[in-house]
């Protein structure tokens, strides 16, 4: 995408933040007695805040005041997460923002795709709005456009089935929906024309989250503190989109690789793979090859998902490739050969997007707005699969799974935990439980860094042959979803969004019981989150003088033995001595360098940090 593509999508997205954020403020001011102020651009609220009783208007309205009681419980839920009031506030405005603009971002995207029927590029004269009025006549005449928000949030129910992470409108940040004059501006700002060539690009959406924090919210953080504060602060100080070229280049001589040397050179991806790196009569060790389910690939800190979104085009070659080979091995997660399981190639293509969403890409970041971005990136390259496929919309397998995770403490409101401890009735995993609420209290700051799977549980200390990861999962999950149903309104959505939480924690959990063929990154680099300090400086006492140098010696340990670990990072860990102990403790020892390049300046967008990108051969 060039430059002037990128400068409209940013200034789209800062324009259409502000738009929302000024209307939500006032929602939740004038509308749902919050007391929200607007000083200098930030958001504020008063000292006692939702604490006092609403005013009698919401007495009278049964509705506002059920939102009334969502909206406080999604501000209690950060509070007890350690926020101020003041800052929940601030980011209770940010994700309705976010999730709002991420949506009709997505509607644009979808329609560009044809994977929707027109519905917001024409606003009430969309043919997908027409014809559902065709359907229920009466909609049209409901006043002050309710008929076509009733339209579109038909949409984000049917969506939401299979993206229920942007979409579901149970999430407390869709309780806000823009009043009528903001949201023909927010349509007016995306159907503007010079935007009209970037909704069919598959990297508009992670463009869109890379500008929703401009520059200059960057530039204060910097100024306020040399090192980010918190997760949050680490995430926006290090949101820069990784260029196509380079995902290729370190694709290519990752996962691309292993499958050339799999298939002892004979492979489409030989041509395909434009940056696959050979020497001319070159020789390796031979692999053993794999079912392609049985490859794992892992960025650990996925934002938009622009790795895993590569990943899966060279996969749907692979699969294609393994199906054709009569000598191709059963696969370890199904017990079955990929024949056996697809015999045909249409059999191969109907299930192909699931499989791969399923079995191979797995993607982590301590932003919870990555999930949104990744997983709907990752959706719509599933539904362009099934067009290029040729393969009905009515005969295509819903996507009911993925494995992007959100890196979060197992739980924000300890009072809840302790709640839902006493009512577990099994003393055993009440203390599971609670140790590892404990042990993922830093998980948000330190995402994948945080080496979870090396505890171990109270009971099976002494033998140490346990881990916390073996542990019954689905006696935990169970437990949550009685919880979950056992109180209504304001107390059921505080213990639904605990559920929630405790979920991506388990989630976490047992992502770090794999261990992976290809580990993709574009890490965070700088200092890391002042909360999570002395933690990290204990666990990577050879890698702590920079992030990126102890997401690289952890991807190494996530590696299966001569899988491969490509990166984009500064170039100073190959030169200075600071990084020595990592060139020769971590690279040289662990997983020496197999492809290098130095790319300097400029390749991150706004980024001024030279960079190199590397692919590194874990040994055997």
């Amino acid at each position: 995408m060039d430059k002037d593509s990128r400068n409209a999508i940013e200034r789209a997205t800062q324009q259409a933040r502000r738009l929302l954020e000024d209307d939500f403020a006032g929602q939740l001011n004038g509308t749902f007695d919050v007391f929200v102020t607007r000083r200098d651009g930030q958001s504020e609220v008063a000292t006692d805040g939702w604490a006092e009783k609403p005013g009698a208007h919401l007495d009278v309205k049964p509705k506002l005041q059920a939102q009334r009681e969502k909206i406080v419980a999604a501000l209690e839920h950060k509070r007890a997460a350690g926020m101020s009031r003041e800052t929940s506030v601030a980011d209770y405005l940010r994700d309705a923002a976010f999730t709002t603009l991420n949506r009709f971002v997505a509607l644009k995207m979808l329609e560009a795709r044809e994977l929707a029927q027109e519905c917001i590029t024409r606003g009430e004269q969309s043919s997908g709005y027409r014809e559902f009025c065709g359907l229920a006549p009466g909609v049209a005449l409901l006043p002050d456009a309710a008929g076509y928000r009733l339209y579109i949030e038909s949409l984000f129910d049917e969506l939401s089935t299979e993206i229920k992470v942007l979409f579901d409108r149970r999430d407390p940040a869709s309780i806000l929906w823009p009043t009528r004059a903001t949201f023909e501006q927010l349509l007016g700002i995306l159907n503007a024309p010079e935007l009209a060539v970037v909704w069919g690009e598959d990297e508009t959406i992670g463009w869109v989250y890379q500008y929703f924090n401009g520059s200059d919210e960057r530039r204060k953080m910097r100024e306020e503190s040399h090192a980010p504060r918190n997760s949050r602060e680490l995430a926006v100080r290090n949101q820069f989109f990784t260029p196509l070229y380079v995902v290729q280049f370190l694709t290519d001589n990752t996962l691309g690789r292993i499958w050339y040397e799999m298939r002892d050179t004979e492979t489409a991806l030989a041509d395909r793979c434009e940056y696959l790196v050979r020497k001319p009569g070159e020789t390796f060790a031979p692999r053993n090859k794999k079912d392609p389910r049985d490859l794992k690939v892992l960025d650990p800190a996925c934002g938009s998902g622009h790795f895993l979104l590569y990943a899966f085009d060279l996969l749907v070659t692979i699969y294609e490739e393994a199906l054709a080979d009569p000598e191709s091995p059963s696969s370890e997660a199904t017990g079955g050969t990929l024949r056996e399981d697809c015999p045909t190639l249409e059999a191969l293509h109907k299930a192909l997007p699931r499989m791969i969403l399923a079995h191979n890409l797995h993607g982590v970041d301590i932003d919870a707005r990555c999930a949104q971005i990744a997983q709907l990136a990752l959706w719509m390259r599933t539904q362009r699969t099934y067009r290029d496929f040729g393969i009905n919309k009515e005969d295509r397998l819903p996507i009911r799974r993925s494995n992007i995770i959100v890196a979060e403490p197992l739980v924000a409101d300890e009072s809840l935990a302790g709640e839902f401890v006493d009512r577990l009735g099994d003393r055993t995993l009440g203390e599971v439980f609670t140790r590892l609420v404990s042990e993922l209290k830093l998980a948000g700051d330190l995402g994948v860094l945080l080496r979870i799977e090396k505890l171990v549980a109270p009971e099976w200390e002494k033998n140490h042959t346990a881990r916390l990861f073996e542990l019954p999962e689905k006696e935990i999950r169970a437990a949550l979803g009685r919880f979950v149903a056992e109180e209504g309104s304001r107390a059921n959505l505080r213990r639904r969004l605990f559920a929630d939480d405790a979920e991506q924690g388990i989630g976490f959990l047992e992502m770090t019981e794999k261990r992976f063929d290809v580990v993709l990154m574009n890490p965070p680099f700088g200092a890391g989150s002042l909360r999570a300090k002395k933690e990290f400086e204990r666990a990577y006492p050879r890698t702590k003088n920079d992030v990126y140098a102890a997401f690289v010696e952890r991807g190494i340990e996530l590696l299966l033995s001569r899988g491969r670990l490509g990166a984009i990072t500064s170039r100073t860990g190959f030169f200075l001595s600071t990084f020595q102990k990592w060139r020769e403790d971590v690279l040289l020892k662990r997983a020496p360098p197999v492809v290098f390049a130095d790319l300097g300046a400029g390749v991150l967008d706004s980024a001024m940090v030279e960079t190199a990108a590397y692919c590194l051969e874990a040994q055997g």
